[in-house]
């Protein structure tokens, strides 16, 4: 299993095992305390011990109420929070972790998972038997043990784009910990619980819009703050957008204050498809100085160039069709010696754009408010102001009757394989889009940030870092921040129609002008295009489509051939209808790869169970 993991953790590795426990560590150094780092760690009596992937952003409080020296080692401080506090010490501990302590009084195995799912945890029980945990599904399937069956329901999922499920993988008998979550694994089974949630209740009343600000700018501040510890050299990502240059204009500022030098940038560039392009917002970022900025040639690149490469990091189908920009971005930050990446990565649903502000005015009969957030929007999107209400208002809760209502799966999936797996009974269930729309802007901005989407998106992005040697880090992730800015209301969210505005008031200043009032942000759809359909990937997506190989029982190849028609003609549609084709192709890839069969070709299925945090199995699979 270590050596399946030697990538994450070039320096060093360690074990410790006793009877028929074991646990392992690959040593990744980023922040200063972890260069004298080992793990796994031994408590002082020799009863507990620990193995985490862990960096925790509240060391100072942490040390205080523990008693520890300010040169504690994070594991060592979450070995002592456990022995304090026991079950309850992921309540205390803030930033981002997965960890194991084997409690040898209890004979008891403890893990937890952050808050959001920064760090991953996959594990694989067989009661009685065996239980078997890792940061990366390849460490598992390394032990003879665990079987290899792909999980036809995870396929259905993927397909239908439903990504509800926080627990279940491409794996039948391999499953996700939850984020928020801890759990205890001893002869008796496995019990699980949640140790936080967003409270969707608390709001937050300031007497004016510059306290809003001033409350967001500190948090914020604080967040990218207790990022910035690194014994090297630290990057960012920065793409030109509000966030990433939010981001990297505190960043330099903090490290020039504090005399630790530049911030590394990494942009990608689109000389050849200006429609994709932001230069002109990166060079204001970093006209401000304390960046050294480096460029990698986005429209060099293609979505399915590298897809064997990028399948065997994700060890699943992946839903990233900008990954491949990350890759690039990636390889660039590892060539400068940097090991912690700051990233931007959905600042939009921490701070919310707000337009569930709108349905909020609808349904309080607040009419001229609704006419001058509508009218607004109008002036920054270019859109008549008509269309605006009827997308973000009508549509909304039509759409979502309209849902409810229907009974057939997404027209992608093959109609039998639907059947088998019980995807109309999943749809049902999980879909958000098909539960009655948020009728406040809270509650819409409570539900995209709990979506299953966030936390997926966080393990596919540790994977492509961590073969680089990188721990990417999210301050729009910070659970103090994500806080503060769900309990903000609406109108600190959209005014007179400007999206995300409390982050415009709040970075006055800091970021460029020509950044700070961006109406929007470049579309990078024609790139991905461009590398889907013309580039290196053409030949694998018309032998796709020739004989649909091993997807062809798990989808209607005629509405993938469909779907291909459709990219490669101009319209709104072609950017969805490729990333279908891309996804299909990505799953075939990986069954090629795999050399995993459809399983319902061999064995019928029972009834496939529909139940949402639950990790369901097909009744059949194939064994490799």
């Amino acid at each position: 299993m270590l050596g399946r993991l030697a990538h994450r953790g070039p320096d060093g590795s360690g074990a410790w095992h006793e009877g028929p426990v074991g646990v392992g560590h690959r040593m990744l150094h980023t922040t200063p305390e972890s260069l004298n780092e080992h793990q796994p760690i031994i408590g002082a009596r020799g009863e507990l011990v620990l193995t985490a992937d862990a960096r925790l952003d509240n060391r100072e409080e942490l040390c205080s109420l523990l008693s520890a020296p300010r040169s504690v080692t994070d594991a060592e401080l979450i070995l002592a929070a456990y022995e304090r506090w026991g079950e309850r010490c992921p309540e205390h501990l803030l930033g981002d972790f997965a960890f194991v302590v084997w409690d040898g009084r209890r004979r008891a195995l403890f893990c937890a998972r952050d808050h959001f799912g920064v760090k991953p945890f996959y594990y694989h029980h067989r009661p009685g038997r065996l239980f078997a945990f890792a940061s990366e599904i390849k460490a598992l399937l390394a032990l003879p043990d665990v079987p290899r069956r792909v999980n036809e329901i995870r396929v259905a999922d993927y397909l239908a784009s439903l990504f509800e499920d926080k627990e279940i993988t491409f794996y039948q008998e391999i499953v996700r910990l939850p984020p928020a979550h801890w759990m205890l694994v001893d002869r008796e089974g496995i019990r699980r619980h949640q140790y936080w949630a967003l409270d969707a209740e608390r709001q937050l009343r300031m007497k004016s819009d510059a306290e809003y600000a001033e409350l967001f700018r500190a948090t914020f501040t604080e967040a990218v703050r207790c990022r910035l510890r690194s014994a090297f050299p630290v990057g960012s990502m920065l793409s030109g957008g509000l966030d990433s240059s939010s981001i990297v204009c505190v960043a330099r500022k903090l490290l020039m204050e504090s005399g630790r030098g530049s911030l590394h940038t990494f942009s990608a560039i689109f000389p050849d498809l200006l429609e994709c392009d932001e230069q002109e917002f990166i060079d204001a970022v970093v006209a401000g100085g304390g960046a050294d900025a480096h460029r990698v040639r986005g429209d060099r690149l293609s979505p399915a160039s590298d897809l064997d490469t990028m399948l065997a990091q994700q060890d699943e189908p992946f839903y990233g069709p900008n990954l491949f920009l990350h890759e690039g971005l990636y390889a660039a930050a590892r060539a400068t010696g940097v090991r912690a990446i700051l990233d931007g990565l959905d600042g939009d649903t921490t701070v919310s754009h707000g337009l569930g502000y709108l349905r909020e005015l609808a349904g309080s009969g607040r009419w001229l408010r609704l006419i001058r957030e509508v009218r607004g929007l109008s002036r920054q999107l270019k859109v008549p102001p008509g269309r605006i209400l009827v997308a973000k208002v009508v549509k909304p809760i039509l759409r979502s009757v309209a849902r409810r209502a229907r009974v057939c799966p997404a027209d992608l999936v093959a109609p039998e394989f639907a059947r088998c797996v019980g995807l109309v009974d999943r749809l049902r269930a999980l879909d958000p889009a098909r539960r009655p729309p948020p009728r406040t802007e809270r509650e819409d901005h409570h539900r995209t940030i709990s979506m299953g989407l966030v936390p997926l998106v966080l393990e596919i992005a540790d994977h492509a870092a961590g073969a680089r040697r990188l721990e990417p880090r999210y301050p729009f992730f910070d659970r103090r921040l994500v806080e503060l800015c769900l309990a903000f209301p609406g109108d600190q969210k959209l005014d007179r129609g400007w999206t995300r505005i409390v982050l415009r008031r709040a970075m006055q200043g800091a970021l460029p002008r020509t950044v700070q009032w961006r109406a929007g942000k470049a579309d990078l759809s024609p790139n991905f295009l461009r590398g889907l359909l013309d580039g290196a990937a053409r030949p694998a997506v018309e032998r796709l489509l020739a004989d649909g190989a091993r997807v062809g029982p798990y989808v209607d190849l005629n509405a993938v051939r469909t779907a291909y028609q459709r990219a490669r003609s101009p319209g709104s549609e072609s950017r969805w209808a490729a990333l279908t084709v891309w996804k299909v192709l990505t799953l075939n890839r990986w069954l090629e790869v795999e050399s995993l069969s459809p399983a319902h070709q061999e064995v019928a299925y029972g009834e496939a169970p529909a139940r949402s945090g639950t990790a369901p199995r097909a009744r059949a699979s194939a064994v490799v």
